[in-house]
């Protein structure tokens, strides 16, 4: 018996051992630490008078950025031949193709803001923004996430749907 309590003492010591905090600040500290960092100097703040809001150029002779409303007013009505749409024919995945390269598209019914939420995988440029959608009309309008328009299509088939994105380039939608 005296064995056995032998063991059992043995057993304990072995695992408070093991339990034991390990430093590995006496091995080589000189290189594991890196030297702190120097203080850099601070460059001097310029100050100016701002251009009144709305002026033609800036102060450095770039002119103005187009605002969305020109960009688009050519968008704003669809063609004759468009065919009627519903917003639960345009529900699921769709195949987008604009400018030479193609992604996904997922359109919900779920509100958001006054359009329903959707997005895109794959995409490049603006229409990796999109965020909602809506009928209006014959067309789909989509939008980004503070919903300016990113483009406008209608339908020209029975899966597809073409138009052009707020910069000009043709998009189509298909499935």
């Amino acid at each position: 018996m005296k064995l056995k309590y032998a063991a059992t003492g043995v057993a304990i010591l072995l695992s408070l051992a093991g339990c034991q905090r390990t430093s590995y600040s006496g091995l080589d500290s000189g290189a594991s630490s890196l030297p702190p960092l120097e203080a850099q100097p601070v460059p001097s703040v310029q100050s100016g008078q701002l251009p009144p809001p709305g002026a033609a150029t800036s102060p450095n002779g770039f002119p103005a950025a187009p605002t969305p409303a020109t960009q688009t007013a050519s968008l704003d009505a669809a063609p004759a031949t468009a065919l009627d749409v519903t917003k639960e024919s345009m529900v699921g995945n769709w195949r987008v193709s604009n400018a030479g390269a193609s992604c996904d598209m997922f359109l919900t019914l779920t509100n958001l803001g006054s359009g329903s939420r959707g997005g895109t995988r794959g995409c490049a440029g603006p229409l990796t923004a999109m965020g909602s959608w809506e009928v209006a009309g014959k067309q789909v309008v989509l939008k980004d996430r503070s919903g300016n328009v990113l483009g406008r299509l209608y339908k020209s088939a029975d899966a597809r749907y073409d138009g052009t994105t707020s910069t000009g380039q043709p998009i189509s939608l298909s499935r």
